[in-house]
């Protein structure tokens, strides 16, 4: 069995009159370990397939299942929980809290768990060197740069020490510079802290830090064959 899988999955959305539907009948597998990357065009599902793996969307058929836990069928009071432990969210837009610092931003996730005051600041120190940012612990968002920014909502996102990292458009705000270095990082993560990482862009240079790339348009994938 597959650490993740998705069985004949289908998502529509209403909008206007009109019925879309950005995955149709879509099966998938990724395995652990895997840097997977799912690469198409703007309006293509890339977004909502991920949004079904990390629970935070149902489909309206098939079975979406992390490590052997059909997602879609957890009761929602449990999902959040599930959540929290399970996955780690990257998005596009950083989402930190501007009156906060990186060090606290980091901190929030942890207090979903009943953990002390030590441990939390332990995992968040953790955190913060795995994204070489522990010399800007104490700085706010707006005195950090796009890629700081990105780093900390990084470390933000393994601080629970998540097996699933889920990343939507990590560089899509970024200049090259700090695109690069974030990209870096996530190689590392997936290398070193051994997690299994889904990525979506619509940037082939972004796609190409995959161990695999599919690509998803109008609800069909193709795998590309690396060579």
């Amino acid at each position: 069995m597959a650490f993740l899988e998705l069985e004949g999955v289908t998502k529509t959305y209403r909008k206007g009159g009109s019925e879309i539907a950005p995955l149709r009948d879509v099966t998938l597998a990724i395995e652990q370990g895997e840097f997977f990357v799912l690469l198409g065009p703007s309006g293509s599902g890339k977004t909502t397939l991920l949004n079904l793996l990390a629970g935070i969307d149902r489909p309206d058929s098939g079975v979406v299942r992390v490590g052997g836990v059909d997602v879609a069928s957890l009761p929602r009071a449990r999902l959040a929980d599930w959540r929290a432990e399970h996955v780690g969210y990257v998005f596009q837009q950083h989402h930190l809290v501007p009156v906060l610092t990186a060090y606290e931003n980091v901190e929030l996730p942890l207090f979903l768990f009943p953990l002390s005051a030590v441990e939390r600041h332990r995992r968040v120190a953790l955190a913060l060197e795995a994204v070489g940012l522990t010399d800007r612990a104490s700085h706010r968002p707006k005195q950090l740069s796009g890629g700081q920014e990105q780093r900390v909502a990084i470390a933000r996102a393994i601080v629970a020490d998540p097996p699933l990292l889920v990343c939507d458009e990590p560089t899509g705000d970024l200049d090259s510079e700090s695109a690069s270095g974030v990209l870096t990082l996530l190689d590392r993560l997936h290398r070193e802290r051994h997690k299994t990482i889904v990525m979506v862009t619509h940037d082939p240079h972004a796609a190409a830090h995959g161990t695999r790339v599919v690509h998803l348009d109008k609800g069909a994938l193709r795998e590309e064959v690396k060579t």
